[in-house]
C-alpha cells in the first residue's frame, strides 16, 4: 500500500497523508521530464471536501448529531428526604460512593437505604469487611432482616487484605446472580491503605455487571475510591454530637456520664454523571438520633 503526501499553507509544512485507496480522485503522474529537471514527482489530491471522500470502512459509522444519549437510570428514595432532595435519589444501575470519616453517617445513611429497599419489597445484601453491621441497630432503622442476606467476610483485624479479597470475591458473585434491588460493599473500617489497593479494573467490572440492571450499588469508604468508575459521590462529615448532660447540678458533668442522643450530620454532593452537566458542590445538613433519644 503506498501513499500520497497534501500539504496546504494552513498546514504550515506538516503533510497529510491518504492511502491510495481512500483518495477520491487523483491527478495522474507527472511525466518523466520532472525527473529531468530535478523535481521529486508529487501526487496532488483534489480539493474537494464533503461527499468526494468516501470510504466503505466508514459506512458503518453513525455520525455524533444522530447518536442517542442515554436513558437516566431510574432513581429509589435512599430513605433521607433531605439526600433526596440532593441527589434525587440512589440511581439504578449504578454505583455510588459514600465516603466520610467515622462517626460521620456513614452508617445512618447505609441503613436508611437497606430500610427503604426493603420496605419495596426488595432483597438486599451487605458485604461486610469489617464484622461492624449490628442487627439490632439496623431492625431499629426499618430494615425488615427476612429481606437481607448478611455475608461476613471478616476473619480479624490482622488480615484486611484477606478480607478484602473476600468481600470482593462475594461482590462479583453477588452481582452475577442478579436479584438483588440494593448491594452494599461496606469498606467503611478497612486501613484506606488497604481498600485502595483494588485496582480501578475491578471497579470498572462491577460498574459494567450492574448496568442495564435494577441493582442499587453502594460502596461504604473512608475515602473515595472507585474514581471515574462511580454515577455519583456523596462525602459526609459530622460537625458535632447532641448530648443529654444531667440536670440538677451546677457543676459540669463529667463527658462520661453525658448521653449521645444523635448526630448532626453534613452530605455534600460531591459528584454526579446523571445529568450529563458539571456540578456545583452542594451540602445538607439532617440529624441522626439514638434509639433511646426516642
Amino acid at each position: 500500500m503506498s501513499s500520497a503526501v497534501f500539504s496546504t499553507s494552513a498546514a504550515q509544512g506538516r503533510p497529510f497523508v491518504f492511502d491510495n485507496e481512500a483518495v477520491a480522485e487523483v491527478c495522474p503522474q507527472p511525466s518523466g521530464t520532472e525527473f529531468a529537471e530535478g523535481r521529486p514527482p508529487q501526487r496532488v489530491v483534489s480539493a474537494s471536501f464533503p461527499g468526494t471522500f468516501k470510504d466503505s470502512r466508514l459506512a458503518g459509522v453513525t455520525p455524533a448529531s444522530r447518536l442517542e444519549l442515554r436513558p437516566a437510570p431510574e432513581m429509589v428514595s435512599s430513605g433521607i428526604a433531605a439526600m433526596d432532595a440532593l441527589t434525587g435519589g440512589l440511581p439504578r444501575g449504578c454505583l455510588t460512593e459514600i465516603c466520610g470519616p467515622a462517626s460521620s453517617g456513614r452508617t445512618t445513611l447505609l441503613l436508611a437505604a437497606l430500610a427503604a429497599a426493603t420496605r419495596r419489597g426488595e432483597f438486599c445484601a451487605v458485604v461486610d469487611a469489617s464484622d461492624a453491621l449490628d442487627p439490632q441497630s439496623a431492625a431499629a432503622a426499618g430494615v425488615e432482616l427476612d429481606r437481607l442476606l448478611w455475608v461476613r467476610c471478616w476473619e480479624n483485624s490482622h488480615k484486611a487484605e484477606h478480607n478484602l479479597e473476600q468481600l470482593l470475591r462475594v461482590a462479583d458473585l453477588l452481582l452475577e446472580s442478579g436479584g438483588f434491588g440494593l448491594i452494599a460493599l461496606d469498606l467503611g473500617d478497612l486501613p484506606p491503605q488497604t481498600a485502595r489497593r483494588i485496582p480501578l479494573t475491578t471497579w470498572f467490572r462491577f460498574r459494567r455487571a450492574v448496568e442495564h440492571t435494577l441493582t442499587v450499588l453502594l460502596a461504604v469508604e473512608r475515602q473515595s475510591i472507585a474514581g471515574s468508575c462511580s454515577s455519583l459521590l456523596i462525602k459526609l462529615t459530622s460537625p458535632g454530637n447532641r448530648v443529654n448532660e444531667p440536670m440538677g447540678s451546677q457543676l459540669p458533668a463529667p463527658t462520661h456520664a453525658h448521653l449521645l442522643t444523635g448526630l448532626e450530620l453534613t452530605a455534600e454532593l460531591v459528584r454526579s454523571r446523571l445529568d450529563r452537566k458539571p456540578v456545583h458542590s452542594a451540602e445538607i445538613k439532617f440529624a441522626s438520633k439514638t434509639a433511646w433519644a426516642g
